[in-house]
């Protein structure tokens, strides 16, 4: 097991340019129940934010060697981040 030496601010510090940094988490993440097209308007405006901003990588990567669950991030869905994860886990 590697152990991480880095200060944990550098691991973090991407978050400080986030487009999405201040805004409403509401956009990002759903809310109980939320299915069909409310799901879909909700990820489409999100990825829209994510698609201008200069840390959607670190952010994406963040949110799949993390395995979030919810929300949006990088501008992968949660359907997106799950696919990922078990290609990742077969290899």
């Amino acid at each position: 097991m590697k152990i991480r030496t880095e200060p944990i601010a550098r691991v973090w510090e991407w978050q400080a340019d986030a487009a999405c940094r201040g805004m409403d988490s509401s956009v990002f993440f759903p809310p109980a129940g939320e299915r069909g097209r409310a799901r879909r308007r909700r990820e489409d405006a999100a990825r829209a934010i994510c698609r201008s901003c200069p840390v959607s990588g670190p952010c994406g990567r963040f949110a799949l060697a993390s395995r979030q669950h919810y929300g949006v991030w990088g501008g992968y869905t949660e359907t997106e981040r799950r696919s990922a994860v078990r290609v990742m886990d077969r290899k």
